[in-house]
């Protein structure tokens, strides 16, 4: 979604729940590269009540077969022309509009974004977020930002210190409070941008929003929130989804498939398919700022030669 010269992008899915599954989320046992508090805080029932709530809805959608780990196979083929048509809705239109100063669900044509200088990630955890959860999300950001990378061709790394990709891991009241940090991160950041942060429904997993401040379709700046209630693969698929996004694949399509860009919860990981659109998204013929006039046609020879190529 994008909002003058932001674009925001949220993973909402459906609340089905009730089962299990023996899908497996990758392992991660790495030691967490920043110590926990001394003293644990104390979680709000809110907080708690979110964690009950989010652990039932991924039971519910891995009992279903949803949430997929594995990238797609032979059961989601996809020609040249998906991959072009799925590219041009997904990196070329905006999920919301500015309404009244308010964000409403509007799919509209926009422009190609994605940014020009090095991207540098931070991951920030609230206080409540346990050791091994530290540890499994910087392992896991860690690898999908060299993917990233691969995908692209783009310098992307993990930082420690002067980021321009801030990714929160944070539990709900901590998310009530990241307010002066949006403010400090993005000067002159929306009212409407900071609400759907501070008061993002429970329907919203994770959200991520991206600064454009000439308006040329090049970022400068962007912020994930992922919610820290999160069980490990819904935690995982929103750092995956979110960060993606981050990078100019900010709407979603009912037609992408095998895709993450899709609200039906299919896949919870990057497939094959992402990472060709993330491929598409920064080759050299494609530039920030281009119409859906513009970019189509170079958009079906990017896919031609890449869904040739892979066979």
């Amino acid at each position: 979604m994008r909002l003058g010269a932001f674009a925001i992008a949220m993973f909402a899915g459906c609340a089905t729940v009730g089962c299990q599954s023996t899908t497996a989320v990758p392992d991660v046992t790495t030691a967490a590269r920043v110590a926990p508090p001394l003293v644990a805080p104390v979680k709000s029932e809110a907080s708690l009540e979110l964690e009950r709530y989010y652990a039932s809805v991924q039971a519910g959608l891995l009992s279903q077969g949803l949430l997929r780990i594995d990238g797609g196979g032979p059961d989601t083929p996809f020609t040249s022309d998906m991959l072009a048509k799925n590219f041009m809705r997904i990196a070329l239109f905006e999920e919301y509009a500015k309404v009244g100063g308010q964000m409403v669900a509007r799919q509209t044509p926009s422009y190609l974004h994605r940014w020009e200088e090095p991207v540098r990630v931070k991951v920030e955890f609230g206080p409540s977020v346990a050791a091994n959860k530290r540890a499994a999300d910087h392992v896991r950001i860690k690898s999908l930002v060299s993917r990233i990378a691969l995908a692209t061709g783009h310098p992307v790394s993990e930082v420690s210190e002067n980021p321009n990709f801030h990714v929160f891991v944070v539990n709900e009241n901590e998310r009530h409070a990241l307010k002066p940090r949006l403010r400090e991160i993005v000067p002159g950041i929306s009212d409407a941008a900071v609400m759907k942060v501070t008061r993002m429904p429970r329907s919203h997993y994770c959200i991520a929003f991206a600064w454009d401040p000439e308006d040329t379709g090049t970022y400068r700046k962007a912020v994930a929130i992922v919610r820290a209630e999160h069980p490990d693969l819904m935690r995982l698929s929103c750092l995956h989804e979110e960060i993606a996004q981050g990078f100019g694949l900010s709407n979603d399509s009912p037609m992408a498939r095998p895709s993450v860009f899709n609200d039906d919860e299919e896949f919870g990981l990057l497939t094959h398919h992402d990472m060709l659109l993330l491929k598409m998204l920064y080759d050299d013929r494609l530039k920030p700022g281009m119409t859906v006039e513009e970019a189509a046609p170079i958009v079906h020879t990017l896919a031609n030669e890449l869904v040739g190529s892979a066979g």
